[in-house]
């Protein structure tokens, strides 16, 4: 009698508990701490998922770092450890179902159960939507969509046991706003966006919180990395220009620092930089004007000739213009964040 007593007690304190978090979060007044948690970030080899480990390590998170490409994830692991603590990298292409669930069993067996996910892992394909494949379009739904819900999936039973955990969904203002050149990755952050926010309403009874983050442009070094078709010479500087300029992008470091914050408050959503929030706001309120503003802008970028439907990174299409003094601060962010080797 006294063990059935005490189960219906553990069952109605952890409801209650599960109750907290959920107001709390609702009302963003969190104040969740990262220490000692396990963070499994994917996409974590470079770019905004080596800052974000950065700043975990700094706040004495277990971090697991997975990524496709070996190389990367031995250098980041190098960066990790070169600040003083040791981090698991695990290779893992989480567009994989099978690879995606056996990298959460094998972050879990050895850092812990996962507390923490920041479903990070992106691609970027620039160019004229008339040299954009089905193919194209179909990698940036499985990166961006179906990657993060099958390592969300393969975590949550254990969130859910615990009645605890935290999701945080990278998204884009690109999955708010279309971006002319940019159709295959707005469409996919757009399904982000809405399995985010959608995750968020069902996962709060169960004590588990999720944030949904739309940065704008980023200095992290991206466009390095990203697919260029078309003119990719000249994609990949008006890209790499916009991505470099003060006035236009924000530091991946406060980025970092933002997202992280916003997750240990609960926030259900974070738009990082002033132009971003601005376009969000506008299109909110006038979705129509946007899209012919947005059509305008379309006609100024550059036309579909160049390689054609090939693909070029942005490595690969440097011209006197994407290495200019315009362009300094995201070479910079390429180097500082494994973008580039």
């Amino acid at each position: 009698m006294m063990t059935a007593q005490r189960s219906e007690r553990l069952t109605r304190r952890g409801a209650g508990l599960r109750l907290l978090t959920a107001a709390r979060a609702t009302l963003g007044v969190d104040t969740w701490s990262f220490k000692g948690k396990a963070v499994l970030i994917t996409g974590g080899s470079r770019g905004l998922g080596l800052v974000l480990a950065r700043a975990l390590v700094r706040d004495r998170a277990r971090v697991a770092i997975v990524a496709r490409d070996e190389a990367e994830l031995e250098r980041a692991k190098a960066d990790l450890q070169r600040r003083g603590t040791e981090v698991m990298t695990l290779r893992c292409d989480i567009k994989n179902p099978q690879e995606a669930e056996e990298a959460v069993r094998a972050v879990s067996a050895q850092i812990g159960p996962i507390d923490v996910i920041i479903n990070n892992a992106g691609v970027i394909q620039a160019g004229p939507m008339e040299l954009m494949l089905p193919d194209d379009y179909e990698e940036a739904m499985k990166t961006h969509f179906w990657g993060p819900l099958y390592v969300t999936l393969a975590a949550l039973p254990d969130m859910r046991a615990r009645g605890q955990g935290r999701i945080i969904n990278i998204s884009s203002i690109g999955g708010k706003v279309a971006v002319p050149h940019l159709l295959p990755y707005c469409a996919s952050k757009f399904a982000l966006t809405g399995l985010s926010e959608g995750l968020r309403s069902e996962l709060l009874k169960d004590g588990i919180v999720v944030t949904t983050v739309c940065p704008g442009l980023m200095r992290t070094g991206s466009p390095y990395n990203a697919l260029f078709k078309g003119k990719h010479r000249a994609e990949f500087a008006w890209f790499s220009i916009l991505d470099s300029l003060p006035v236009t992008s924000i530091s991946a470091e406060r980025a970092a620092r933002l997202i992280l914050r916003a997750s240990r408050r609960g926030r259900a959503e974070v738009i990082l930089s002033v132009q971003a929030k601005v376009a969000s706001a506008f299109h909110g309120l006038f979705p129509g004007l946007t899209a012919d503003l947005s059509g305008i802008v379309n006609r100024l970028l550059p036309g579909p000739d160049g390689i054609g439907t090939d693909r070029a990174r942005g490595r690969e299409s440097q011209s006197w213009l994407s290495s200019s003094l315009l362009t300094v601060l995201t070479y910079r962010a390429a180097r500082k964040n494994n973008e580039i080797p």
